[in-house]
């Protein structure tokens, strides 16, 4: 059991690694291919770096290349990581930063196009892409990722406020640096760097389940051998075409976990009904793999 729990383990190190090398490879194109040659600022910490490297190439006598800069921004934040989430979540955070820095220094930039849509829409689909598989290969990207864990694990909030103004500072410096119609492709980029994280990066997403069934014993144990999901039994529901007595279950899981729940549903009940919706708002515990 412990040989196995080992090759587990390193075949998680590995895949972790691999996610880190393919972000800074991806990270490096949109930067390099995309932002760069559109005057196109990124959001967080990869904007504000672009934004370092164009002030000190303007008003400075050194400049600051945004490989530099963005692993320098981060090093505060991945002391916060060591102390506040954990050893294994920092090193592979730290690595996945290196290796963006280091990809963004080595990758050439090829001007493919100028065209600021074009530059902003494909740069952000594929950072978004990058940095949402590196969160569903529970590796940070670095920056407010790490600052938005702490905060949502000592409140329990989020930091979309702050997360908001941020991009808001990224978007305003493009507009006084390369014109206003830049702030908006800017933005325009932004947006699609975020719909496309959301699109890779399906743990964050809440779905709520109802599912009608005969055999609820059964699901259940079904449902919590494959997830740590909680479930709610509402008795003596009755079919309004047959008037059998059915059971309905309540639960909410990750979109995630989707497939999951159906595998689970397939193996313990066959002829269940089961709606699921997106859950827009969860107050109260809802469970978190954890980061270590």
């Amino acid at each position: 059991m412990d040989d196995v729990q080992q090759i587990l383990k390193r075949h998680q190190y590995v895949a972790k690694a691999s996610t880190a090398v393919m972000y800074g490879i991806m990270v490096s194109i949109a930067m390099n291919f995309f932002w760069t040659p559109g005057n196109i600022y990124s959001s967080g910490f990869t904007g504000l770096s672009q934004l370092i490297n164009t002030l000190s190439t303007r008003y400075f006598p050194i400049t600051i290349p945004p490989s530099i800069g963005l692993f320098m921004l981060n090093i505060p934040f991945f002391v916060l990581a060591w102390k506040q989430i954990g050893h294994q979540f920092t090193f592979f955070t730290i690595l996945t930063v290196f290796l963006a820095s280091f990809m963004i220094k080595a990758i050439h930039p090829v001007y493919l196009t100028h065209d600021p849509m074009i530059c902003a829409i494909f740069g952000g689909v594929v950072n978004g892409l990058g940095t949402g598989m590196s969160l569903k290969n529970e590796i940070s990207t670095g920056g407010l990722d790490i600052l938005g864990i702490v905060i949502r694990r000592k409140t329990g909030r989020s930091i979309g406020t702050i997360n908001i103004a941020f991009n808001v500072f990224i978007i305003t410096a493009a507009g006084f640096e390369y014109g206003w119609p830049y702030a908006f492709y800017s933005a325009i980029g932004i947006v699609v760097n975020a719909k496309a994280i959301d699109f890779a990066y399906t743990r964050q997403q809440r779905m709520q389940v109802l599912i009608v069934t005969d055999h609820p014993k059964t699901v259940i144990d079904s449902i919590q051998s494959h997830m740590p999901r909680g479930i709610t039994i509402i008795h003596n529901a009755e079919g309004a075409y047959n008037h059998n007595k059915k059971e309905i279950l309540f639960t909410t899981i990750s979109r995630y976990e989707m497939s999951e729940l159906e595998e689970a549903l397939a193996e313990s009940d066959p002829h269940a009904f089961a709606s699921i919706t997106e859950a827009e708002n969860i107050l109260g515990h809802f469970y978190e793999h954890k980061l270590k």
